[in-house]
């Protein structure tokens, strides 16, 4: 077992992990260069800074010590970033204000091999950028990853940016938008994403794409250099979404489902289906299912449900089952789509949606 870092740290495990115990910036700091792989940092109540950095340490654990609790990282450009981590877990931690991301975890590169098995669970973010590119998650490069039961509230670029992805589920989680905030995107598959699961979250005015299936990223960026594809197969589903310009954007996707969501009152239009990535090679948007959602809209907002851009394939899109409501015009409820739906259902006003 590795000496005591600090009197008032506790250590116990097996070989060389180790669970430590931080109750002050001081301590944090001092930790924070001899962590080593399979270790669990226990963060106890209080304020701390951002700016807080680990990498190359597998199998680590950063959760706080009282859940009930979480301690608070305030300001610096990232409260947390996490390099080449393998096997990280993140657990009941608390940031907001930062000026570039809330949590960073990346691999360390494109050219270099992907961060697997990473789980954030319960995380608090707010308040991040609050103009610009800036996001309350930020991933690159990783797979196998679970977003579970976190929250974020007021960003600048992404909620949660997904770059190079794969086999990831975003589960139980809140976007609530703010006043001041830019929030371009919530939720965003690009740079050759790919498997992706968005599921039982809940939306209050989360930006102009409160979802975002694709994107557009500098070639450089893509996971694996070289994919032909901004995101495929990505899944949307019992999801509610109350706000923002629309419900979501599919922008250069290959494949998905948007399916069994509750909609509610989106500002401008219901869906938009888009490329913005013209690269030689790469598909339009293509090939998604809309099947079994409850829409709620009002066509004085909603004058064109479906905005559709240049290169896309709205042809491929089935919609299937859906119930559509104009509170404002029950009777101009049906939806002009790029193709006739089946088994549709218009102008039946829905009871008040169960929160996910």
């Amino acid at each position: 077992m590795r000496p005591l870092l600090l009197s008032s740290f506790l250590f116990s495990a097996a070989a060389s992990a180790a669970v430590l115990e931080v109750r002050s910036p001081a301590e944090l700091k001092s930790v924070l260069g001899k962590v080593a792989a399979g270790d669990v940092l226990k963060i106890f109540p209080g304020e701390y800074p951002g700016g807080n950095a680990v990498s190359g340490i597998a199998k680590l654990t950063v959760e706080a010590g009282d859940a009930a609790q979480p301690p608070h990282f305030k300001g610096g450009a990232l409260a947390w970033h996490f390099t080449r981590c393998p096997g990280l877990t993140l657990r009941h931690l608390k940031c907001s204000g930062q000026s570039a991301n809330g949590f960073n975890l990346d691999d360390g590169g494109a050219d270099k091999e992907r961060m697997t098995g990473v789980t954030l669970t319960g995380l608090e973010i707010s308040d991040i950028g609050p103009d610009g590119n800036f996001d309350g998650i930020k991933c690159s490069g990783l797979d196998d990853l679970t977003i579970r039961d976190c929250s974020v509230s007021g960003w600048g670029g992404q909620a949660i940016d997904l770059v190079g992805c794969h086999r990831v589920l975003i589960t139980g989680c809140r976007f609530t938008g703010k006043p001041g905030f830019s929030q371009h995107t919530g939720p965003q598959f690009k740079g050759g994403s790919e498997d992706g699961v968005i599921e039982n979250c809940e939306f209050l005015n989360a930006g102009g794409r409160p979802i975002q299936a694709g994107g557009s990223t500098g070639t450089a960026y893509f996971r694996p250099l070289g994919a032909k594809f901004e995101a495929r197969r990505i899944i949307i589903r019992n999801n509610r979404i109350e706000g923002g310009d629309c419900a979501c954007t599919f922008t250069g996707v290959d494949g998905g489902e948007f399916s069994g969501n509750t909609v509610l009152r989106p500002a401008k239009w219901i869906f938009r289906i888009l490329t913005e990535n013209r690269t030689e090679g790469f598909p339009p948007s293509r090939n998604v299912l809309i099947s079994k959602n409850h829409f709620t809209y009002r066509r004085a907002d909603v004058r064109v449900p479906v905005n559709i851009g240049g290169g896309t394939a709205p042809e491929t899109f089935k919609f299937d089952s859906n119930t559509w409501h104009a509170e404002d015009r029950p009777g101009a409820s049906k939806p002009e789509l790029p193709v006739a739906e089946t088994n549709g259902t218009y102008g039946q006003a829905q009871p008040p949606p169960a929160k996910p």
